[in-house]
């Protein structure tokens, strides 16, 4: 051999081994490629062969042969999920996408309301647009976890690049729905009990944990992955490999992880006035929330019919309703079951419910008024109720009750005050119903008055948690208000101008002053986030308006600059400008207050006041120390609104306390149906 060419082959062994160690520093760049190489959604693959197994049917970011694979199982609602969140995207930029392969399961808790419809909605960006439109939704889902909403999960998946109609199209039809369940099942067969689980080629690392505790295990797994490639293995099988070796070795699942609630919880759960089916002196009584469009619940149906002919009077079933917000049919059909029961009782209710089980996927007005018909219903009378929502104060009810349970989803069972999520089949319902019997058999023979036996097995059933509040510094003198300057219940709103969630409440904002008028004083205080560049000179802006013109400068300003958002260079100083000189102001005085920054200094107090009371994001509301975090519903305000409002010993205005919102157009109309000020549903 000569000299060059043993330098030539020295150079190939040394480049060979230095890919082989994975050596070369891709971090300073990551988050420049980070998107192009979230995954190669174009060529399927699959690690099924793997301990914990990841296919190309998961999101997927860094590289396929990535010599270390962290499956992450999150939930969008969990606020501990949240936090890993920040750890995880610290992990990529040191590792970079050709050391490290990030994998995405669901694994949404039952308490978690918002967490299944969230994850389905990601499930759905994921199959329509791929890993780099998964991530962007993800990524946006977390930023606003306290505004998971149908509406935002439109605009989400939009701002993904994922075709608006297609999305709503398959999410309403929960398309995608069996991938969440399955997720879960291989998250219960690899130890996962909560959220958030991360298993980093096989090593179980449970909850958000310091940085130190994953990078201990990555430059661990980076070491096994060069040796197992060194002896032989092939990159793409490193995954498989160490898994299955270091899941062999984890300690016993009971050892590592901290159990769920027991599903012998009892909680406190009212029967109240609802829809039953069977006598008050059953043994076990079943309460279920339900919704007449949801295809899930529909699949139970079966199974209720065969366990009420099995234990016959030991059972009481009894209905609540939880039409979901994605399901536009659900309302109205529960409108009609809950009117066939005012106008022909219980049976009246249980024939409609029969009827529209049977006819799932006909619930269209004029399907429904041809059941009522059938059903010998007032059929005017059912058409004004549906128009009008008669029930809705009913429905809203049921709903709120559900939202305190923290019963998300549908179907949604309590049998005797204990848990059961979802149409579990039957065999799952008959050892809770056989449990119970027992217990209650036993509770009568002690001398329970059969009539009291269910608020005997309640009593000391778990009770929702308390709303959460926040200790809020209270506002300036020189705080924009609106409303009553006197009202003993005040929201504050901590809102930022170029937060999209912001505007996108500013329609609530506006029917919650509508509704409660003096009763309520509602006081701006401002938020501008870090990520938003422009947000503090429009506050600055906004508060020069106030300095100039008092409140009704400032909520004039304020209209321009949310109805301006999302434009091009709508905060830029010549437009903040122009909107000053269109509102009428002294033009010399408001240059030099932002050529000064008059305002900073407040404006920068309001964020402080923000930062120490714990609220991190916007939009977020203060009702008397009650907190509501995001864009949340007119309904979620009313209740906190409502509370508060008898708590300091006010009554609420007539229009809070209408029964009956407005039908959107479009609904059937009733013959001279009278309009209805808005009410929750």
């Amino acid at each position: 051999m000569n000299k060059g060419t043993a330098i030539v082959g020295f150079l190939l062994c040394f480049i060979a081994g230095m890919g082989l160690m994975w050596s070369i520093d891709r971090s300073a760049g990551s988050r420049g490629h980070e998107v192009a190489t979230s995954v190669d959604d174009g060529q399927p693959w699959s690690d099924e062969d793997a301990a914990i197994p990841v296919s190309s049917k998961d999101p997927m970011w860094g590289s396929r042969t990535a010599p270390v694979t962290m499956v992450v199982f999150s939930d969008f609602e969990c606020p501990f999920c949240t936090r890993v969140e920040t750890t995880i995207n610290q992990l990529k930029e040191k590792y970079g996408p050709d050391k490290l392969r990030v994998i995405w399961k669901n694994n949404p808790l039952p308490f978690h309301k918002n967490a299944r419809p969230a994850a389905l909605a990601a499930e759905t960006v994921f199959r329509l647009g791929g890993s780099k439109a998964f991530w962007k939704f993800h990524e946006l889902a977390f930023q606003n976890q306290k505004s998971l909403t149908p509406a935002n999960f439109e605009a989400w998946a939009a701002e993904a690049g994922v075709d608006k109609a297609k999305f709503k199209a398959a999410y309403d039809r929960q398309e995608y729905m069996a991938k969440i369940d399955a997720d879960m099942a291989v998250g219960k067969s690899s130890g996962v009990t909560g959220t958030p689980a991360s298993i980093i080629n096989g090593v179980f690392l449970s909850g958000a944990q310091p940085i130190d505790k994953f990078t201990s295990v990555i430059d661990e797994q980076l070491k096994a992955a060069q040796a197992a490639v060194a002896s032989g293995t092939k990159p793409d099988k490193v995954y498989a490999k160490l898994a299955a070796e270091n899941k062999a070795k984890a300690p016993p699942k009971q050892d590592r992880e901290r159990p769920q609630e027991d599903d012998k919880t009892v909680w406190k759960v009212p029967v109240g006035d609802a829809p039953a089916k069977g006598p008050a002196t059953a043994l076990v009584t079943i309460v279920e929330w339900s919704d007449f469009q949801c295809p899930f619940c529909s699949k139970v149906v079966p199974t209720m019919d065969e366990l009420v002919k099995t234990y016959g009077d030991k059972i009481r079933f009894v209905w609540k309703n939880n039409p979901l917000p994605f399901h536009q049919r659900a309302e109205p059909a529960a409108e009609l079951a809950m009117e066939a029961r005012a106008q022909k009782g219980e049976k009246g209710f249980w024939d409609a419910y029969d009827l529209l089980w049977k006819n799932q996927q006909k619930l269209n007005d004029e399907d429904l008024l041809g059941y009522a018909k059938e059903l010998g219903l007032d059929v005017e009378k059912v058409k004004a109720a549906i128009a009008t929502k008669k029930h809705g104060a009913s429905i809203a009810a049921d709903q709120e009750l559900a939202d305190d349970l923290q019963a998300s989803g549908t179907p949604h069972f309590f049998i005797n005050g204990r848990r059961l999520v979802g149409a579990q089949p039957i065999d799952k319902f008959k050892t809770i119903i056989d449990e119970e019997i027992k217990k209650a058999e036993g509770l009568l023979a002690k001398g329970v008055a059969a009539k009291d036996l269910y608020a005997e097995i309640i009593k000391d059933g778990k009770e929702p948690p308390p709303p959460e509040r926040k200790e809020v510094a209270p506002p300036a003198p020189n705080s924009p208000w609106k409303g009553g300057e006197k009202a003993k219940v005040v929201m504050q709103v901590f809102s930022d101008f170029e937060c999209p969630f912001c505007k996108r409440v500013e329609d609530t904002v506006s029917q919650i002053s509508k509704t409660y008028g003096d009763k309520l004083k509602i006081v701006w205080r401002h938020r501008p986030l870090p990520m938003h560049k422009n947000a503090p000179l429009a506050s600055e802006a906004a508060q020069e308006a106030y300095a100039q013109k008092g409140n009704a400068g400032f909520w004039a300003y304020h209209e321009v600059l949310f109805k301006n958002q999302g434009q091009p260079e709508a905060f830029s100083r010549a437009s903040l400008e122009k909107y000053a000189e269109e509102q009428g102001l002294d033009m010399t005085k408001f240059k030099k207050a932002l050529d000064t920054n008059t305002h900073k200094a407040f404006v920068d107090a309001e964020n402080s006041v923000a930062d120490k009371a714990g609220i991190s994001g916007t939009p977020a509301f203060v009702v008397n120390g009650y907190f509501i975090s995001g864009a949340q519903p007119f309904s979620k305000f009313k209740k906190l609104i409502d509370k508060a409002m008898k708590e300091a010993g006010e009554t609420a205005p007539a229009a809070a306390r209408a029964d009956a919102p407005k039908k959107p157009a479009g609904a059937v109309q009733p013959a001279a149906a009278p309009a209805a000020p808005a009410a929750p549903k």
